[in-house]
């Protein structure tokens, strides 16, 4: 392994002192595309390697409007003012066709971007399967070694590829809204199968009532399919953000599950999964990268798909010769 430059040595201890601009310069470098940051990052990635894995690590998600950011805003002020200090990695849609992002997670979260505990980092998804952005594992890295020992992953919302970000947090929890139709039509079996615990959402005013009669629904639906693990059975609650009302509670489930995990030793064992995971997931990302790369691949793959495009040739012959050496 190359030595790091002067630059990123002044970056490491910049970020081991808790220094947010560090921080910051540090996450731009590891979401950049360019192969001399790439390098840098991973530099930068393995010295602080040791530094970290000592934070919560909790995943948010739930279907769009079902108040995710104004819930982890109340969550994040909470604990922030019991003097954790909070990461919020929100991961924004991104445009397959444009590459842009919405990157409002900032806006939406005033009081907690402002707080001295908390630090909110917006990145754009980039497509990545799951909507999670690709980078999100070293960033976690980056903010722990930064000392923030609560870090929580904002994901785009449900969809089928939501085990992106089960296989990289301690803490899965899925948000949902009641009084909107048939509750248990508006998620899939496997997003349930991966949760940790629901928590009904906007459970305050008129619709108190819908959402006592959700979380009886779901968790009756919950005794039907298997549990995250042999020693936890997912938990239901009720919140209100607005009001604050429950947040406690669902932090309290947090924390009951992490020492339920650390005693059986099973906490440890899942970090060493997930980093098997990220190992994978980066040998596919480096596999599409060269084959995007390589020279036959941009000499025949717009000749190729013009016939696709056409109906000359069908995707699964247009695969084959790009693979046919």
């Amino acid at each position: 392994m190359s030595m790091p430059d002067q630059e990123i040595s002044k970056n490491i201890d910049g970020i081991l002192k808790g220094d947010r601009r560090s921080l910051s310069k540090a996450i731009t470098l590891v979401e950049s595309a360019h192969p001399e940051h790439q390098e840098k990052a991973r530099i930068l990635v393995d010295d602080l390697l040791p530094y970290s894995g000592n934070s919560i690590r909790l995943g948010v998600t739930g279907v769009p409007g079902v108040g995710k950011s104004t819930f982890i805003e109340s969550l994040g002020l909470e604990l922030a003012s019991q003097n954790h200090r909070v990461a919020v990695l929100a991961v924004d849609p991104s445009s397959r066709r444009s590459g842009g992002s919405i990157l409002g997670d900032k806006t939406r979260m005033t009081h907690l971007s402002a707080h001295p505990n908390a630090y909110i980092r917006p990145s754009p998804s980039g497509g990545t399967l799951g909507g999670v952005a690709s980078k999100t594992r070293e960033t976690m890295i980056l903010c722990e070694a930064a000392g923030f020992d609560v870090i929580i992953v904002e994901t785009v919302g449900v969809g089928q590829s939501e085990t992106a970000v089960s296989s990289m947090v301690d803490f899965f929890l899925v948000l949902m809204l009641a009084g909107a139709g048939d509750e248990l039509q508006g998620i899939k079996k496997g997003i349930m199968e991966m949760a940790d615990a629901i928590a009904i959402n906007k459970a305050d005013g008129d619709n108190m009532t819908h959402a006592q009669k959700a979380r009886k629904d779901y968790e009756n639906a919950l005794h039907y399919l298997s549990p995250t693990s042999a020693i936890w059975r997912p938990v239901v609650h009720t919140v209100s953000s607005i009001e604050n009302n429950g947040i406690l509670d669902v932090w309290n489930t947090v924390l009951e599950h992490r020492k339920n995990h650390q005693s059986a030793g099973m906490l440890s064992v899942k970090r060493q999964k997930q980093a098997i995971d990220w190992m994978h997931d980066m040998v596919e990302d480096e596999l599409k990268r060269e084959f995007y790369n390589r020279s036959r691949t941009r000499e025949l793959l717009p000749e190729l798909t013009r016939a696709v495009e056409k109906g000359s040739m069908s995707p699964g012959s247009a695969v084959r010769r790009l693979f046919k050496f």
